[in-house]
């Protein structure tokens, strides 16, 4: 009998998977290890480490049915530079990952709750070398509002499935990445009113949107 396939597929991973790769692929770094948190069905995974094959990738996520469907698409890419899921939960301590080069974080903050964000910026902290680079994608409130309707209603639902998830006020996220001294970079407009905040341990400047 043929091993079931339990990849799962998202159709808003295929739309956003590029725009995200253009980003990555100018603030990442030329070489080394990336910890990709919350994997969630794995397609981001494989296309990044298929596009950035000097980077070696590592997904991650807490759920059963994601890791299944990450290990599957590892298992159907067999990209070299292409790790098997961790299992773990970024708000436990410390992480099983001892070293990174860089973090990659999508659609993770809105859909955790608040304590999750503080974890990422600590564990990050703990991982990545002065320099390090955290890239956090999804939608964010700006200055207590939210940037288009439809987020507003998203919001809404998130709350519905949830209620420690929401769309998260940048200022508090870039506040938390400051605590454990992270610097926000750059604020990335990216299509159906998400951003991308690229945040730098240690980093100079101010940030740029």
């Amino acid at each position: 009998m043929p091993t079931p396939d339990r990849r799962q597929f998202s159709p808003s991973a295929a739309r956003n998977r590029d725009p995200i790769l253009a980003v990555l692929q100018r603030v990442l770094p030329g070489a080394g290890l990336v910890l990709e948190l919350g994997s969630g069905t794995g397609e981001h995974a494989v296309h990044f480490a298929r596009h950035l094959s000097a980077l070696r990738w590592q997904p991650s996520d807490a759920d059963p049915a994601a890791l299944a469907s990450i290990a599957d698409w590892v298992a159907h890419a067999a990209l070299p530079n292409l790790r098997l899921p961790l299992c773990f939960d970024l708000a436990d301590t410390p992480w099983p990952v001892a070293a990174a080069d860089a973090i990659v974080a999508i659609n993770v903050l809105h859909y955790s709750p608040w304590d999750t964000t503080p974890a990422l910026f600590a564990g990050a902290a703990a991982v990545l070398p002065e320099g390090g680079v955290v890239v956090c994608y999804g939608p964010y409130r700006r200055g207590g509002a939210h940037t288009a309707p439809s987020n507003a209603d998203f919001d809404q639902w998130l709350r519905s499935v949830d209620p420690r998830f929401a769309v998260r006020d940048l200022e508090a996220v870039d506040a938390e990445a400051q605590r454990c001294g992270f610097v926000l970079e750059e604020v990335v407009d990216m299509p159906a009113n998400n951003f991308s905040l690229v945040f730098r341990r240690g980093g100079g400047g101010g940030v740029r949107a």
